[in-house]
């Protein structure tokens, strides 16, 4: 039957095909492999990522607007001594700046650029949403793929999405590097206007910015800021 089959390419197609070779041409097609659509992909990030977002964000807006309470009446003043400790706050304005949580819509923004949506290592292995590094060997956390020299990048590893989100909002709060995002998110609420504070989070610098707006315009994730 395989002969046949060679005589009849042959004789048919003007060309010689060995008995080398054909097994080769007459191999079964392989089926792809299934893939996860975006939409279905996005479905899944929101139904995981959403809801400890929302949590910690309004947690921490609650205590915004107790300790904003606080200073206008000059109440509870030993926990606002604690948070200026806690955060590092040189004033009462200060203080403010850091403990007002940023839009959703940002912190959605971020999580879905760090985590691919949800598919990256470090969200499976680390719940690492954020893409928060750790410099500190005696924190739980996980070895990137990549190094930089011979020097090992590692990443934190948290316990849950919930953990990840409060450590990724302390993070803001207190980082030298986000200053002026913290004044812009205190003094505007356009999200377009305040992801420009952003700048250093990535070494993309300007061009993180402008794929933030765009992931937040394009997915409308201000919604979940109302």
């Amino acid at each position: 039957m395989k002969i046949f089959l060679l005589l009849f390419i042959t004789f048919y197609a003007g060309t010689s095909l060995s008995a080398q070779n054909f097994d080769a041409v007459f191999k079964p097609l392989k089926k792809p492999k299934h893939t996860v659509s975006i939409t279905k992909k996005k479905q899944r990030f929101y139904s995981l990522v959403l809801p400890p977002v929302n949590k910690v964000f309004l947690m921490l807006m609650e205590r915004y607007e107790y300790i904003q309470e606080s200073l206008l009446n000059h109440t509870n003043m030993d926990e606002i001594k604690r948070l200026k400790a806690v955060y590092g706050a040189t004033s009462d304005k200060d203080l403010l700046m850091r403990l007002k949580p940023h839009p959703r819509s940002i912190a959605l923004a971020q999580a879905a650029m760090e985590s691919s949506w949800g598919t990256s290592r470090f969200f499976h292995e680390a719940n690492n949403i954020f893409g928060v590094w750790s410099t500190n060997a005696a924190q739980k956390r996980v070895a990137a793929g990549k190094k930089r020299g011979k020097r090992t990048i590692w990443l934190r590893k948290f316990d849950s999405l919930e953990d990840a989100v409060r450590q990724y909002y302390y993070m803001i709060a207190t980082s030298k590097a986000y200053e002026e995002f913290r004044r812009l998110r205190y003094e505007s609420d356009d999200v377009y206007k305040i992801v420009e504070g952003l700048v250093n989070y990535s070494e993309k610098k300007e061009l993180y910015v402008c794929e933030l707006r765009s992931i937040i315009k394009h997915n409308n994730l201000t919604k979940y800021d109302h």
